[in-house]
């Protein structure tokens, strides 16, 4: 642990090392979300090899009054990132506002002083900082009543049906741990039709059992045979659906809409009040998808210090990397599946 800053009341450090005491002061911010935890800075570290760069700030009794999660991407070919959180939808600051103002200040310093091409602190709220946001994804959230006949009534018929045609059709869901496998299986085949790589199994097993019941990973099945899956986070009284796909040659049974269903009736049955289906683009088809269900759209504000103008992230839709989807799409699955974590690690 190294010392970075210093006020009259707290200092800011390094290599914060106390995930219990980490954990806890991030359980207690109002504005705290799951990918906050040090989980997830540990399993970008040992599963994906990116640096730890967390910052914290100390008062004199060695208390935290403030943190910020923040993972290192370096990579010769699509950039050198300070992110938090990388792979997924939220991170920041989080505590008083002079204490955000240090933390980000620091962030900042740190990232001129590496030559990172971009900083990029992916908050859900406003932060009172000085640094311009992007809101280039929005995250859609429906607010989930008492009961799942409530919410199931407020669907329009149409919807209704939709999430009945799957049950009628065998469809089945199941979710636990064990379904891990088939989740990856489902996924991966997903994103290579789509000519996107994805990370490895190893991942999402390490996620799993990382967070244990606060992991949900869900799995819809068709005779056996695993044909639409989901991923997601709980934490407070918010279900997050981070992954979720389905195989296009079983689109006209439409599992996904039962297997959405069944993560909204399980996120009602544990107290959740809020189901988060996660970030879109907006007018996305899957922003679209997402807006059915009734919900809402909330902006999200990822503040950035860049140089060289840089304005987000490497997109794969964008410029000379427009043409590997098109490649990727003709590769054989286990090829895929073996390139793609090598590739997507480097992409936050």
């Amino acid at each position: 642990m190294s010392i970075d800053a210093v006020s009259s009341d707290w200092r800011i450090v390094r290599g914060f090392a106390d995930d219990g005491a980490w954990d806890a002061f991030v359980r207690a911010q109002p504005t705290w979300t799951h990918f906050h935890l040090s989980g997830w800075s540990r399993v970008f570290r040992e599963v994906l090899g990116h640096e730890d760069c967390r910052l914290a700030a100390c008062d004199a009794q060695g208390c935290l009054r403030g943190v910020l999660p923040l993972m290192r991407i370096r990579s010769p070919l699509f950039g050198h990132f300070l992110v938090s959180m990388p792979f997924v939808n939220h991170g920041g600051p989080l505590g008083p506002d002079d204490v955000v103002q240090a933390l980000v200040a620091e962030a900042v310093r740190q990232g001129g002083t590496d030559h990172v091409d971009l900083l990029e602190l992916r908050s859900r709220t406003v932060q009172p900082i000085d640094l311009p946001a992007s809101h280039r994804k929005v995250a859609v959230i429906l607010p989930l009543p008492e009961t799942p006949d409530a919410l199931f009534k407020a669907f329009p018929a149409k919807l209704r049906s939709q999430v009945r045609r799957p049950q009628k059709e065998g469809v089945t869901v199941r979710f636990g741990r064990d379904c891990v496998a088939d989740f990856h299986r489902v996924f991966s085949s997903h994103m290579r039709d789509l000519g996107t790589p994805t990370h490895g199994v190893r991942l999402f097993e390490a996620l799993a059992d990382t967070f244990g019941d606060e992991a949900w990973t869900g799995v819809a099945y068709l005779n056996g045979a695993p044909i639409a899956c989901g991923m997601g986070f709980r934490w407070d009284q918010e279900f997050e659906i981070t992954w979720a796909s389905s195989l296009r040659a079983y689109n006209r049974v439409a599992p996904n809409m039962l297997l959405y269903w069944e993560f909204m009736q399980r996120a009602m049955a544990a107290g959740c009040t809020r189901f988060n289906f996660g970030r879109s683009t907006p007018g996305a088809s899957t922003h679209k998808f997402k807006l059915q269900w009734g919900g809402h759209d909330e902006m999200l504000h990822w503040y950035q210090a860049a140089k060289g103008g840089r304005t987000a992230t490497p997109n794969p839709d964008a410029g000379v990397m427009s043409y590997a989807p098109r490649v990727w799409r003709c590769l054989p699955l286990p090829l895929a599946n073996r390139l793609g974590p090598l590739v997507v690690r480097l992409i936050p």
